[in-house]
């Protein structure tokens, strides 16, 4: 880090210790996020899920991350900072005793019991992440008014921190596999591993022990609910929430689908997953320089270099042979994305400090939920759409094996894709299918989607070596598409950074507003 800001700078004594302890919060997250997709396959083993109760496992509230924000940011101000990190706190420990609760509750109450356990133990989590997002972005912003930018950067350097720790965890406890399927050397447990997001969370409730927490400038300055609503409906405001959207979109929603798509291209998902602890680890390092780059080139300079970076490295990724070119069009990429985040939200607190966690709050919580309902589905669609047509194109007989039953739709947009059932059995040469078959005959269970399956396998495995091809060229071809036609956000994120640049030109430079009264305290 950069050398400590002078006393001038900083509105608290304790302004370091509380920048970390967001930090850890943050990072937290991270490692909870990261762990948790390592250990799907142990969960499935263990209490008999299949893959699409495995996904709406891991979805447990992750939308309603950003509504969480948007609200809590209403009455973080009034309630106070101290006090909903301690529920945040509280929410880690609970979710965290509700997953590890999930084997108990299998042995009393079966699998849908622990199937609830898991469920609402990452429910749980993701309010608990929402509540520390919605403490932690303004609470820098008001430790560190002279430089948010850079302090808010180092903050949220704890998200792909806590990526590569739990990444790097999950690759060295995920066992060693035989010849035969099985293990040559079992995994870790995956109640050990997943109790690793326990030690950040600990460390910042007991760095946050007993602290004092300042008041916002918008509370110091006497500034009322009502009027920290108001700034959300400035043009300028609005403008920053829009675009704020389209961060959540083309970071957080890319980032849903890149280790696949890389993985496809490089021919490897350990690649792709590799690829993309790599590419955090990078952006970790990268926001702790943000400080000397804004001073020379000011933040929205640095947002419409970053737009500029994110649309060439997305354009790279989408027409990327090979690791070679796969890893440097992704560094492109995370040099785009490391400072888009962070650098918005304090460009937010800058305009706009007489919104206090409000503005910051809002901005964020649109970022969230731009990324759930609209990053992550329109970037799916995309990939459906152009490898039905390529695979269409290709072999018209391996297309019809292989399309959904439905039309995948996003908005007025609508497509006949791959059906992701039979591409897994197609992937895995049926032992999913064959797994869950017999857990089925174990449980006494029937199910008429799996015994489709199973009569469609039978029909086409015969033809599965051709067809593999096909629908590998397809996927690999509708994943690059889907890159290509993404890149167009942020060159559009750029071109609004570089109208905000000549905006504010007319009026001398872009400035921070200062609030008249705040408490320098």
């Amino acid at each position: 880090m950069s050398s400590h800001a002078n006393s001038e700078e900083i509105t608290a004594p304790n302004a370091y210790r509380l920048l970390w302890a967001g930090f850890m919060a943050i990072l937290a997250a991270g490692v909870g996020f990261s762990v948790r997709g390592g250990i799907l396959g142990q969960w499935a083993d263990q209490f008999g899920f299949t893959m699409t109760e495995l996904g709406n496992i891991t979805g447990g509230g992750l939308t309603g991350f950003g509504i969480v924000i948007i609200l809590s940011s209403l009455i973080a101000d009034k309630v106070g900072y101290g006090k909903l990190m301690l529920g945040a706190f509280l929410l880690h420990l609970v979710s965290a005793l509700l997953t590890l609760a999930a084997p108990f509750a299998f042995e009393s109450g079966g699998k849908q019991a622990a199937y609830d356990c898991l469920f609402w133990g990452m429910f749980i989590f993701a309010i608990g992440n929402g509540l520390c997002e919605t403490v932690v972005n303004p609470l820098t912003a008001t430790l560190f008014p002279k430089n948010k930018t850079h302090y808010l950067n180092i903050l949220h350097a704890g998200w792909p921190a806590g990526l590569v720790l739990g990444g790097l965890a999950s690759y060295f406890m995920a066992g060693t596999p035989d010849e035969k399927g099985g293990f040559a050397v079992p995994p870790v447990d995956w109640k050990i591993q997943m109790s690793l997001f326990l030690i950040p969370v600990i460390a910042y409730g007991a760095m946050l022990l007993g602290q004092k927490f300042p008041k916002s400038e918008a509370e110091s300055a006497g500034v009322t609910v009502g009027e920290m609503v108001a700034t959300l409906f400035a043009p300028l405001m609005l403008v920053l929430i829009v675009i704020h959207a389209m961060v959540g979109y083309v970071e957080l929603g890319t980032d849903s689908w890149i280790s696949k798509i890389t993985g496809s291209i490089m021919g490897s998902p350990a690649s792709g997953l590799a690829l993309f602890v790599y590419t955090s680890l990078l952006m970790f390092v990268l926001r702790f320089v943000a400080g000397p780059i804004v001073h020379r080139v000011s933040p929205l300079g640095l947002l419409c270099i970053s737009g500029v970076l994110g649309a060439t490295g997305l354009t790279l990724l989408g027409n990327a042979e090979g690791v070679t070119m796969c890893v440097l069009a992704a560094t492109v990429y995370a040099m785009g994305k490391t400072f888009l985040w962070p650098t918005m939200l304090a460009v937010t607190s800058e305009q706009f400090p007489k919104g206090g966690a409000i503005s910051i709050g809002m901005v964020g919580g649109v970022g969230m939920l731009s990324a759930g309902l609209l990053g992550g589905p329109a970037i799916g669609f995309k990939q459906d759409y152009n490898a039905s047509k390529q695979l269409q194109t290709a072999s018209k007989e391996t297309y019809d094996r292989y399309k959904a039953d439905k039309e995948s739709e996003f908005f007025t947009f609508k497509a006949v894709g791959l059906d992701g059932a039979k591409v897994g059995i197609l992937e895995d040469n049926g032992k999913e299918l064959k797994r869950v078959g017999e857990l089925l005959v174990k449980e006494k269970r029937e199910d008429k989607n799996h015994a489709q399956l199973v009569t469609w396998w039978e029909s086409a495995k015969a033809t599965a070596e051709t067809d593999k091809k096909f629908v590998s060229e397809a996927g690999i071809f509708g994943g690059k598409e889907a890159l290509k036609l993404t890149a167009y956000v942020p060159a559009t994120m750029a071109v609004l950074y570089l109208l905000l640049i000549l905006f504010f030109m007319t009026r001398g430079g872009y400035k921070p507003v200062q609030i008249e009264g705040a408490a320098k305290a």
